[in-house]
């Protein structure tokens, strides 16, 4: 099982395909496996990394909650592209990971190709930021309590995950039983370091300002909580250009995986042509 040590945390990890790099982070309620569908698309040309952040097995999962945070979560990133001898890469990640995407952007631009941001900056509307946190601080204790099975049941199940149900009841099955099955210490701990303690996307306005890596972000038109997010980043960044599926909720890269693919593709082959403005 390939895996590699960041600060004696063991992260596993799969490659596959031959060619530039792209490494993909996975969501909150995802792992390694949400990526299934751009795996098989884009190891056909690239050469395809994805791993399971601290926390979701088969990754190390530690007791310590000051071992999760988002930053902590971008020097694992560094690490593994370290790890595999690779100094530059296409970075990418949906919802957590995308905002792990920005932070990695920000914190070591010079390793970044280019960067694709799918589904990120749930709560960052500074108006409802403080009850959004105390919902968080509820959900990461039911973990614990209640268990993950039950946690997924609700989880999976949000107004921004009906759209998945309704088009592709196989593949939802699928996703909510991988959540189902994560750690509930992991996940707890990931929720409480990670999604309450980090900046939020409006508050990174500076930073966004100084990102002149090209940029993509994606989103669907029914992510209520991301939307405004994602505008956001579209007018701060300089090299960035805005997608958005219709009728489309947050795990677009399995709701929608043709056209997530394709856009991304289209995005790269620009990138890689010297096209991208």
């Amino acid at each position: 099982m390939p895996i590699f040590s960041s600060d004696g945390v063991e992260i596993y990890y799969q490659v596959a395909g031959e060619g530039y790099p792209i490494v993909l982070a996975h969501e909150f309620a995802g792992d390694i496996t949400s990526w299934d569908p751009q795996v098989n698309y884009f190891s056909r040309r690239y050469q395809v990394i994805t791993y399971c952040h601290r926390g979701y097995p088969p990754s190390e999962v530690p007791d310590d909650p000051e071992a999760y945070s988002q930053d902590i979560q971008v020097e694992d990133l560094r690490r593994l592209l370290q790890h595999l001898g690779i100094e530059q890469a296409h970075i990418g990640g949906l919802s957590m990971g995308g905002t792990l995407t920005i932070g990695f952007a920000i914190a070591h631009p010079e390793m970044c190709r280019s960067l694709v941001v799918a589904s990120a900056g749930a709560g960052s509307d500074p108006g409802d930021r403080e009850r959004l946190v105390a919902s968080w601080q509820a959900l990461s204790e039911s973990m614990v309590s209640e268990g993950m099975e039950k946690f997924a049941d609700n989880y999976a199940r949000g107004a921004e995950r009906q759209q998945f149900l309704r088009k592709d009841p196989v593949g939802w099955a699928k996703f909510h039983a991988g959540l189902a099955a994560h750690s509930a210490q992991g996940s707890s701990l990931t929720f409480r370091g990670v999604q309450m303690k980090r900046k939020t996307i409006l508050q990174l306005e500076k930073e966004l300002q100084q990102i002149k890596i090209p940029t993509l972000v994606m989103i669907g038109d029914e992510d209520t909580p991301c939307v405004d997010a994602a505008i956001f980043m579209k007018r701060h960044i300089p090299s960035c250009g805005l997608s958005v599926f219709p009728q489309a909720g947050h795990t677009i890269n399995l709701e929608e995986p043709d056209l997530y693919n394709r856009t991304v593709s289209d995005f790269l082959i620009a990138v890689e042509a010297g096209k991208w403005v």
